[in-house]
C-alpha cells in the first residue's frame, strides 16, 4: 500500500489502514520523536528512528515488526517540499502509533536563556515524550523573564539541558557538555556535533558546571529542530554571553549534512 502525504494535524495508524486523520489528543504520551524537514531533507533521521524504536522497546509497545510498518507509511506520508516538524508519538491503547505533522516554527540562530537555573521537572528524562508538557511550562516561565529556553539543572545545582536542547559550551578550545551519567537525553543533533569535533581532532569533555559557570563562555543550545542557537543573551541576572564566533560555521555544517528522505 502506497500511504498518501497526510494532512496537517494528528492522524493515528493501524496496520489494514495506514495513517488516518484524528481528532487532537491530550493525554501524556510514552514516546515522542521530532525533526526537521527541510524539502524533503532530514538530518541524522536513521538516529531518530533508532531512538523512537528503542523507547517504543523499553516500554513494552508493539512488536518491531508494527513499528516498522508505521514508519515506513510515516516516511512515505511526510511533505516533500516547505518545512515541517514532524512528530511521531507513542500513545497509551493499542497500537497507539501517531504523526503529527506540524509546520516547522520560524527557525532561530540565537536564543536568549534565563539565567536562573530550573529545577528538573521531568520523571522521565532519558525518554522524549512523557514530559513534554512539564518542560512546556518551563519555558512559559522563561518567556515571562524575557527569554526563549531555561536551563534545567539538577539538585547540585549542575547544567543538565534546555527545555529543548542539549547544552554545550566551549572551554578554551575543548566542545563541553554534561557528563553522560547524568538524567539527560541522548540528543541527536548533539551526537553529530561531537562526532564531527571528534573527526576534527577537538577535544571533547563531560564536565559538571552550574549556570554561573558559564558565564562569558561560548554556550550553545542544540537540538534537532533550530540544529545550533548560540547563547546570545542571559536575562534575569548578570551573565555575559560570549561572541558566538564558532557556531556560524558549525550550523551551516549542519545544514549541508542534511539528506533527502527515502523515496516513496
Amino acid at each position: 500500500m502506497t500511504q498518501p502525504v497526510v494532512a496537517e494535524g494528528l492522524s493515528v495508524w493501524s496496520p489494514a489502514r495506514g495513517l488516518t486523520p484524528a481528532a487532537e489528543a491530550t493525554a501524556p504520551l510514552l514516546v515522542a520523536d521530532s525533526w526537521l524537514v527541510r524539502d524533503g531533507r532530514v538530518r541524522g533521521f536513521e538516529r531518530h528512528r533508532e531512538r523512537f524504536l528503542r523507547a517504543c522497546g523499553e516500554v513494552d509497545g508493539p512488536p518491531l515488526r508494527r513499528l516498522l510498518e508505521f514508519w515506513r507509511d510515516m516516511t512515505d506520508a511526510l511533505p516533500r517540499t516547505g518545512e515541517w516538524f514532524p512528530r511521531v508519538e507513542l500513545a497509551p491503547g493499542s497500537p497507539g502509533l501517531r504523526l503529527l505533522l506540524r509546520p516547522a516554527p520560524p527557525l532561530g540562530a540565537a536564543v536568549r536563556v534565563w539565567a536562573t537555573g530550573q529545577c528538573d521537572p521531568r520523571s522521565l528524562p532519558r525518554r522524549k515524550g512523557p514530559d513534554l508538557a512539564a518542560l512546556a511550562r518551563v519555558r512559559e516561565r522563561a518567556g515571562g523573564a524575557g527569554a526563549e529556553e531555561a536551563v534545567l539543572v539538577a539538585p547540585s545545582g549542575t547544567v543538565l539541558e534546555a527545555a529543548t536542547a542539549s547544552v554545550l559550551w566551549w572551554e578554551d578550545d575543548t566542545l563541553c557538555l554534561p557528563p553522560p551519567q547524568l538524567p539527560v537525553l541522548p540528543g541527536v543533533t548533539s551526537a553529530l556535533v561531537q562526532e564531527r569535533a571528534g573527526r576534527e581532532g577537538i577535544p571533547v569533555a563531560h564536565r559538571e558546571r552550574t549556570v554561573a559557570e558559564l558565564d562569558g563562555r561560548e554556550v550553545w543550545l542544540v537540538n534537532a529542530l533550530h540544529g545550533i542557537r548560540p547563547v546570545t543573551r542571559w536575562t534575569g541576572g548578570s551573565l555575559k554571553a560570549a561572541p558566538a564566533d564558532r557556531a556560524p560555521e558549525w550550523r551551516a555544517w549542519l545544514d549541508d549534512i542534511m539528506e533527502p528522505l527515502p523515496k516513496r
